[in-house]
């Protein structure tokens, strides 16, 4: 497992250090960073491989990570960026689940703190590209932005993978796409899964946007699960 780790940060490294990188919209995390502003950072899963190397280190970041066997190696991973990790779930933060609502407790501690959490909204296992209300929930308790980023390369390989895990060849051209910080605590009257779509809008934007601008067709997000009651 240490070794698979550290094998993977070495890659990540490489890639980023022999990449080209045009980075965008970098002015709305500086404007955060600037006010020591805490914010969820949110990033699809199939995309987190490069989301280490464009964070700054000197912001304390927690990322929230699946407790399966993929989630202690990504954990381990994350160490030489300097970003921890919580064990839990996205898809159940905020339900009555001891793994999620524990780690949703510790993420929100950690926002209340000044510090920065990281959700990768459709993990651990999808749907694809598709928000769950977890995000959303951590946002609201801790009253934070949330702040999308992406990333597209030209050079690449797409995993069969439900997430279609994008792995990226050293010696490329890129891009970073920061969106918008998104509010989704003022306004009551949004319910947390239109506030979840509305997030998912914003985020699939950002990754047509990314892959357009390297050449390839955006990735179509997965099915959405039927409703309770068998409802599309």
């Amino acid at each position: 497992m240490r070794f698979a780790a550290d094998a993977i940060a070495f890659y990540v490294r490489l890639v980023r250090n022999t990449t080209r990188w045009d980075i965008r919209g970098v002015e709305h995390p500086e404007a955060l960073w600037s006010e020591n502003r805490p914010f969820i950072l949110t990033f699809w899963h199939g995309r987190l491989l490069l989301i280490p190397p464009v964070w700054r280190r000197d912001r304390r970041m927690h990322m929230l990570i699946s407790q399966h066997r993929d989630g202690e190696l990504i954990a381990r991973a994350m160490d030489p960026f300097g970003i921890g990790t919580v064990r839990g779930s996205a898809a159940k933060a905020g339900k009555k689940d001891k793994g999620g609502s524990g780690a949703l407790r510790i993420m929100v501690r950690q926002l209340k703190l000044n510090e920065y959490a990281g959700f990768t909204p459709d993990g651990p296992r999808g749907p694809r590209m598709r928000a769950s209300t977890g995000v959303i929930a951590a946002a609201r308790l801790a009253k934070v932005p949330i702040l999308p980023v992406t990333y597209a390369v030209k050079r690449r390989r797409v995993l069969n993978s439900w997430d279609r895990f994008i792995l990226p060849w050293p010696f490329n051209r890129g891009v970073y796409l920061w969106g918008e910080p998104i509010d989704v605590y003022s306004d009551i009257t949004e319910s947390p899964e239109q506030a979840a779509l509305r997030l998912e809008t914003i985020m699939n934007g950002l990754c047509d946007e990314a892959d357009r601008l390297c050449g390839h067709a955006p990735i179509a997000p997965a099915d959405r699960l039927p409703a309770a009651g068998g409802d599309a």
